[in-house]
């Protein structure tokens, strides 16, 4: 008989997130043990008492959930459950701090069954947040021309800089984006733009998005009036505006929920996974071709 499968949180706020804790249930979770304000100090102990409670043939049925709203405190995490195992002695770990590799997934899926994303003209706009940074590393693993938007040029300068060690022969170019002047020249040629930004906050007004004859698929993923696009509804999924394709953050979200139990769900098919957001965006096109296939 198959051991209970245990999920443990590790979630860097003071309260470990109601939302992730209700998708491993939902994802089939046996129990989920649950730790709140955890540091890289705390890491070690947390993850033996994973690793040797159970003998190697059950290691897969325990696995590591790295949570919390602050996505480079979840890095840190990551890393220092990485550096607490020892050959393979090990059990399998997934990262989602803030929701960020799910989304970015969910978002970078959605415009691929639209558009070829090799070569196409992109443009990512705050594109050095959680969200923005990994959609711009997926869009760029996938041989898309990514303009990668910032109120700020060094930061944009910075997250290409992390994109192209990560991703070789990565095509970016870091944009300031301050003026209407400058959004209509960084939009200028774009076949995809996909909005990252914080709630409530617009990026994109309706005249903008007007005077850009060639963008085929918008999407945005803020989810708080106003909307980051002018226009599109938080609801829209492949909505036909005006020839443009949109998705809002309720219209990507479906797929998201989808992406995260398939995610919490692997895990536990083996002992040695790490699921980051190339790993998760491998699954999602998974999921996306069985659909497909049905």
């Amino acid at each position: 008989m198959d051991r209970p499968k245990i999920l443990i949180h590790l979630d860097t706020d003071p309260q470990p997130s109601v939302f992730d804790a209700v998708v491993a249930v939902d994802a089939g979770v046996d129990h989920l043990l649950r730790h709140a304000g955890v540091g890289p100090e705390a890491v070690l102990d947390l993850v033996h008492g994973a690793m040797f409670t159970r003998g190697p043939e059950d290691l897969k049925h325990t696995a590591i959930f790295i949570g919390g709203s602050d996505v480079a405190a979840g890095e840190r995490l990551l890393s220092a459950v990485e550096a607490s195992f020892f050959g393979p002695v090990r059990v399998s770990v997934m990262i989602d701090s803030n929701g960020s590799n799910t989304t970015a997934v969910a978002a970078v899926l959605a415009a691929g069954g639209h558009l070829p994303l090799a070569g196409c003209q992109a443009l990512v706009l705050a594109a050095t947040g959680p969200v923005g940074s990994r959609v711009v590393r997926l869009l760029a693993r996938e041989g898309a021309e990514v303009r990668v938007g910032s109120r700020t040029l060094a930061r944009s300068e910075a997250t290409c800089a992390a994109v192209a060690a990560q991703v070789e022969g990565a095509k970016l170019q870091p944009l300031e984006i301050n003026t209407r002047e400058q959004l209509a020249a960084a939009l200028d040629g774009v076949q995809l733009l996909i909005a990252a930004g914080a709630a409530g906050k617009e990026l994109v007004p309706a005249e903008a998005l007007a005077a850009a004859p060639d963008l085929s698929v918008a999407i945005d993923l803020n989810a708080v009036p106003p909307a980051g696009i002018a226009g599109i509804k938080v609801t829209d999924r492949a909505k036909d505006r005006d020839g443009v394709t949109t998705y809002g953050a309720i219209g990507v979200g479906g797929s998201k929920m989808k992406i995260h139990k398939a995610a919490v769900r692997r895990l536990f098919t083996s002992h040695e996974l790490m699921l980051d957001a190339e790993e998760i965006y491998h699954l999602g096109r998974q999921l996306s071709e069985s659909h497909l296939n049905e």
